[in-house]
């Protein structure tokens, strides 16, 4: 995939549009988007594993958007994906609102990202699908899921390897350099937050408390107590009530 991959999933409602985490795809969705239960139109996105800028990634989702007419909406940006929604913003994107997943403008621990970055480079290539899939099944085990969702969990798993892990890398080194708090400044569209109570990745209550101090647009934080930094997925009925609500209000 030398670009990025586009699904849409037609629904009765607003137009919401899912950009994934440094994961890079819509493998970690599916439980969050049957939450939805069709009450919006889905479109979901997966990026190209080659070494893409910011600027070069959210030209690909903007133009693959306008090609299938989606022309405003609501954005997720889930963790990373938060710094491709700004970048769509800074484009000219119009967007309706933005939810941030777990998500962040400049993250405040660029340090944190840097320190990832060398443990994903310090892991051996053989051991990350097993890893991967030793994780997911820990995660469904601890979850209690569905056999749908854990047969999910464990296709998405199954299909990670090395070019995977190289991407994520690579995605990592966007945080470190993104700063999009010039958009975050001009925004006056609805902003949200939506977080676990648990997230080792991005310190949530400092992300929210700059949106609070600099960001026209914000309304607020809504942070899930049994959810963790995959928000969507650790708790995938919640947060889609919580999202429900926010595009709803204002459609």
């Amino acid at each position: 995939m030398s670009g990025v991959s586009i699904r849409i999933h037609e629904g009765a409602g607003p137009t919401v549009i899912y950009l994934p985490g440094i994961h890079g795809d819509w493998g970690l969705i599916g439980a969050f988007r049957r939450a939805l239960d069709g009450r919006v139109r889905f479109v979901e996105f997966a990026y190209s594993k080659d070494e893409l800028s910011l600027e070069r990634l959210s030209e690909l989702v903007h133009a693959e958007l306008t090609a299938h007419g989606v022309t405003s909406g609501w954005l997720i940006g889930q963790s990373f994906g938060s710094q491709v929604g700004w970048a769509l913003m800074a484009r000219g994107f119009e967007a309706d609102g933005v939810v941030l997943a777990g998500g962040f403008v400049k993250h405040p621990w660029p340090w944190g990202a840097r320190l990832f970055q060398a443990l994903l480079s310090a892991v051996p290539s053989a051991i990350v699908n097993p890893a991967y899939q030793a994780y997911t099944v820990a995660c469904n085990a601890l979850a209690r899921r569905g056999p749908e969702e854990a047969e999910e969990l464990l296709a998405f798993a199954r299909n990670r390897g090395a070019r995977e892990w190289a991407a994520m890398s690579w995605r990592l080194s966007l945080i470190v350099k993104s700063d999009p708090r010039a958009t975050a400044r001009a925004t006056r569209r609805p902003v949200h937050y939506l977080g676990g109570l648990i997230d080792p990745l991005v310190p949530w209550p400092l992300v929210t408390r700059w949106l609070a101090a600099e960001c026209p647009g914000y309304k607020g934080e809504v942070i899930i107590r049994s959810a963790d930094h995959n928000v969507l997925g650790s708790s995938p009925r919640e947060s889609a009530e919580r999202v429900l609500s926010w595009v709803t209000a204002t459609s």
